[in-house]
């Protein structure tokens, strides 16, 4: 698991199952990387630097590598010039869907209630 404040002992020892969650989806943009990920099915990098406006490409690439060590992100490199990457849901990625949703439903409701979604199915 990615190291940061959330992974201490005296963290975790408050409520293990969210102390455990906080630090794996804990980084400014990580929920957004999961959320267009999970939309597009695969995203390239750049197409995410795009997507989120005003990430720099270091922390996207840093938030990108924990999701990843984390186990919530597959990377698949191509062998070509320039470089292609591609990064898409691992299974338990997948499984976070459900929670993504219910997060977004829950913003529409109480914090955009104007908010048109561009991404209901």
């Amino acid at each position: 698991m990615a190291e940061n404040k959330f992974t201490k002992n005296d963290a975790v020892a408050r409520c293990v199952p969210m102390s455990r969650l906080q630090s794996v989806i804990g980084g400014k943009w990580k929920i957004l990387i999961l959320w267009y990920i999970a939309f597009y099915k695969v995203q390239r990098f750049g197409e995410l630097t795009r997507r989120l406006d005003g990430i720099t490409q270091s922390t996207l690439t840093k938030q990108l590598r924990e999701l990843e060590e984390d186990g919530f992100l597959h990377r698949k490199i191509y062998k070509e010039i320039p470089p292609k990457v591609e990064y898409s849901l691992t299974e338990l990625g997948e499984s976070f869907i459900p929670v993504l949703e219910a997060m977004m439903a829950w913003s529409e409701a109480r914090l955009c209630p104007d908010y048109e979604n561009p991404y209901k199915k």
